[in-house]
């Protein structure tokens, strides 16, 4: 291995906010490590844009599958999909595509998580037909949810995890982020091979206005710590509509995601966007600096939007989800 190699594949991230350390070794990467998508599929703002103009409701997700390598599924947080939807889920996207499912609300926000343990299992039945399609299923914690739970969370996860399938947890009580219980949450995680969901929402509260003024969920604002506690890692980044107030953080995620690939990691890379008609061409322009970095990543779409057929990256446009 060269030195220039060396140097490469040795990635020390350092500044206030951030620090990890990538291995020297380089890891063969014989099959799809990195995942790209967005929140949803099924969004109409992006007809004539990201997707042909006069495109059908009913052909949004297989035409948001040919584009991305996968979906956040936020879908699944309001209902349970009936067997026939998923069936259909699995017919209209290619092998390999992923949904990461969040679960349903009515288990993750109504009191204690081990008292819907039956639910729960009987939803990760449902998502097992997804197959193949199948990534990481996301346990989203309300607000209200602090680490005094604890013994709750791990009671709920340990039997979760009994199905060997990804599970990835997203916190949002501010102490969870404060020691020593974040810690004891990242030791959890990593026992149970669980992921921690990685919430970026630096560039909507670090500029000048407030691209949620008009929206009445607000994303929160949490610190960012980026750790992998499992053999992937679930990415949530909250784009501002302006590109010059995500182009330093996404900088920061390209040598993070970089560094990870190559330590054998499996990354999913999602962006949401106050103005979510913005959000596949931040992904995409995401996608055009991971590229750079040498990093072996699945080719989009050569149909990437109405506009655009080419492998550039393009710039995001002033074009609402949320």
């Amino acid at each position: 291995m060269s030195s220039y190699e060396l140097r490469r594949n040795c990635i020390l991230i350092q500044n206030s906010k951030l620090k990890t350390f990538c291995s020297p070794f380089p890891v063969p990467q014989f099959k799809v490590t990195f995942y790209l998508g967005c929140a949803v599929w099924s969004y109409k703002g992006w007809v004539g844009n990201f997707y042909p103009s006069q495109s059908r409701s009913r052909d949004f997700l297989r035409l948001y599958s040919q584009r991305f390598t996968a979906v956040e599924g936020n879908t699944t947080f309001y209902a349970v999909p009936k067997a026939e939807t998923v069936k259909r889920w699995v017919q209209e996207t290619p092998s390999g595509f992923k949904f990461c499912p969040k679960l349903p609300k009515t288990i993750t926000h109504q009191g204690l998580l081990k008292q819907s343990l039956p639910a729960a299992l009987s939803f990760l039945e449902r998502m097992k037909e997804l197959g193949d399609r199948l990534g990481p299923i996301l346990a989203q914690l309300p607000p209200n949810y602090s680490p005094a739970y604890l013994e709750d969370l791990a009671d709920f996860l340990t039997v979760l995890s009994e199905n060997s399938l990804p599970i990835a947890v997203e916190v949002r009580h501010q102490s969870w982020f404060r020691e020593p219980y974040s810690s004891q949450l990242n030791a959890l995680l990593t026992g149970l091979n669980a992921g921690r969901v990685l919430l970026d929402t630096r560039p909507i509260y670090n500029s000048p206005d407030d691209p949620q003024v008009s929206h009445s969920r607000r994303k929160p604002k949490v610190p960012l710590q980026p750790i992998v506690t499992a053999n992937f890692s679930l990415i949530r980044f909250i784009s501002h509509p302006q590109r010059q107030y995500n182009q330093l953080f996404i900088q920061e995620w390209v040598a993070l995601v970089d560094c990870w690939l190559r330590q054998g990691k499996t990354i999913y890379f999602f962006v949401h966007c106050p103005i979510e008609e913005n959000s596949p061409d931040t992904a995409r322009y995401f996608q055009h600096l991971l590229k750079q970095t040498e990093a072996n990543l699945p080719a989009l779409s050569t149909q990437e939007s109405a506009q655009d057929s080419s492998d550039d990256c393009i710039e995001p446009t002033q074009l609402s989800l949320f």
